[in-house]
């Protein structure tokens, strides 16, 4: 009895060091960003965010109130209304979602307009870039009658988690995922020149043991009648 009681205790001891150790693992895994870090669109390794974060230059932090997956509710290619600031009123459809953020992007608002390229007598090109929208300055449009609203997730009789309008009570679909290319997969339909699902799932590749010019020489009927010399280690 005490013999078990001590094998139960072992065995909550070593399953909680693996959790610890299996948290510490993750945290290292993580990107780490230094404390005034400037966050923005870009990737942390391109130019453009090295650019806004030059060696020895502070900014403050500027924290973000994290939300859970339930209160996120506008996704890329809904349409939504923007609530303050210069586009106030203005409705546009969600291009871009930063969730560690809280920032969401909108096509053709929230505009700024800058020079690129200057040197010398040239003044650059005038180009203008969407800057992100806090999820709270932007809400989610009825499509019923094309006015903003507040959402809640519900589930429906089959089981299914959607979205429902508060004002109207009506269910607005997720928006259908769309590529970059302009080509949705679930409406994607196989042309006569595309690889079906069968042939690209079919095995015709045996593994084994031999190196790739091995295997071409016995695809090729080549015999190699010399042998590598040996050597030692010592």
């Amino acid at each position: 009895m005490i013999t078990a009681a001590v094998n139960i205790t072992s065995s909550a001891v070593l399953l909680r060091l693996g959790m610890r150790l299996t948290a510490l693992l993750s945290m290292a895994a993580r990107a780490a960003f230094p404390r005034d870090y400037h966050y923005g669109t870009n990737r942390p390794w391109t130019a453009a965010a090295r650019r806004l974060n030059p060696p020895g230059k502070r900014r403050r932090k500027v924290f973000v109130e994290p939300l859970s997956p339930e209160d996120w509710s506008v996704f890329r290619g809904d349409v939504v209304e923007i609530l303050s600031g210069k586009d106030k009123g203005k409705q546009g459809k969600v291009t871009q979602v930063f969730r560690h953020r809280n920032w969401v992007i909108i096509e053709g608002l929230n505009t700024h307009y800058r020079y690129v390229g200057r040197s010398g007598d040239y003044k650059g090109t005038y180009i203008g870039s969407e800057a992100p929208l806090l999820l709270k300055d932007v809400s989610l449009v009825d499509p019923t009658d094309r006015k903003p609203t507040e959402t809640e997730w519900r589930f429906t009789e089959e089981g299914e988690k959607v979205r429902v309008s508060i004002r109207t009570g009506r269910i607005i679909p997720k928006p259908v995922f769309q590529r970059r290319d302009g080509i949705i997969p679930q409406q994607w339909k196989d042309g006569p020149k595309d690889t079906s699902p069968e042939d690209t799932l079919e095995k015709t590749y045996t593994a084994s043991l031999k190196t790739l010019e091995e295997e071409v020489m016995e695809k090729m009927n080549i015999q190699e009648v010399r042998r590598p010399r040996r050597s030692f280690w010592y």
